[in-house]
């Protein structure tokens, strides 16, 4: 376990290194850190530092930088979480008090606010279909032979289809549809469109069994088709020093441009609200340059999905960290 000295000095090291993406020196922190030690008590805490695995020095720099065990740390112990100033909660709040339609306008809202505020890029997916309830289903005549289905859940998410036939149908099979529909599932969850309720139309509708299949095969079609990504601000990941190594900025676009490997980095560690992954700490071998940070997207207690900030490793934890509580907090009407 670290002493007072040991942590007051790692927290200026990173401070200083997220500022700077410079190595940083034993000078640097006595010029610009009031810790009342010398500097060669700085230099030799930092040697401890180095041999505890909390920082490296680089081959061509006297100075040190910190490793991933470094941040892991810093996350967990010297972290402050309200580095959030008064001009960015103003801008949070405008952003979120947009009047929106859809849940997931205002999941895009959030997700570009994320990145505009602390500058790295945010990446967002929507709640799992088959938590959801089904608030209404709507059928809608378009033509002769088109109708459209239009799904609303009790998180606010809509979906809507276009359904074809081969023959007419008519305004009072659609009605019949409606009430049928609404009067099974209204209340249920959304995975309930199964089997058993296509016996139970079939026996309830036996006069219009040609229109009911292809309704059953387009809504079930479109409720499990994969949640939608948003992806903001990854023009900004380009300007970090970090991105001038090939390598990175190719992993970084292959990461963004692989929708599996975006999926699992949001459909993971749901035991808690902030969950923090540092470099090797990510599963995926692309991923071991990044950091990535993400939180549960709620309205109003209803969990609808995940938001995340993906970025170096070199990254403002305690901005970004901050940032997400404060936005979590006003999406759930806080």
């Amino acid at each position: 376990m670290l002493d007072d000295r040991k942590k007051r000095i790692l927290q200026a090291i990173i401070d200083e290194y997220i500022n700077t993406a410079e190595p940083v020196s034993s000078g640097i922190i006595v010029k610009k850190y009031s810790l009342d030690c010398s500097s060669a008590t700085i230099r030799n805490e930092m040697v401890e530092l180095e041999k505890g695995g909390y920082l490296d020095k680089p081959h061509t720099s006297s100075g040190r930088v910190p490793s991933a065990q470094g941040y892991r740390f810093y996350v967990n112990e010297l972290i402050k979480e309200d580095n959030i100033s008064l001009e960015e909660i103003k801008y949070i709040q405008e952003k979120l008090e947009t009047r929106v339609n859809e849940i997931e306008e205002l999941t895009k809202i959030a997700t570009n606010t994320l990145s505009e505020v602390t500058h790295y890029t945010s990446v967002s997916i929507g709640p799992k279909t088959n938590l959801q309830n089904i608030e209404e289903i709507k059928f809608v005549l378009l033509g002769n032979r088109m109708l459209m289905a239009v799904i609303l859940t009790d998180t606010g998410i809509i979906k809507e289809t276009i359904i074809k036939f081969d023959e007419d149908i008519t305004e009072d099979q659609v009605n019949t549809l409606n009430f049928i529909f609404n009067n099974k599932l209204k209340g249920k969850p959304i995975e309930k469109i199964d089997k058993p309720l296509e016996q139970y139309i079939f026996s309830e509708m036996n006069d219009s069994l040609n229109m009911i299949r292809p309704v059953l095969e387009q809504l079930n079609k479109v409720i499990n088709e994969e949640a939608k990504i948003y992806l903001e601000g990854a023009n900004k990941s380009f300007d970090l020093p970090e991105f001038k190594s090939l390598e990175v900025a190719k992993n970084f676009i292959n990461l963004i441009d692989t929708k599996e490997i975006v999926l699992d980095l949001l459909n993971t560690g749901f035991a808690k609200d902030i969950n923090v992954y540092i470099g090797d700490e990510n599963e995926n071998e692309q991923l071991k340059d990044f950091s990535i940070i993400t939180f549960k997207h709620r309205y109003q207690d209803k969990e609808l999905g995940t938001i995340g900030i993906i970025g170096p490793k070199r990254m403002d934890y305690s901005k970004v960290i901050s940032v997400m509580k404060y936005i979590s907090k006003k999406l759930n009407g806080k």
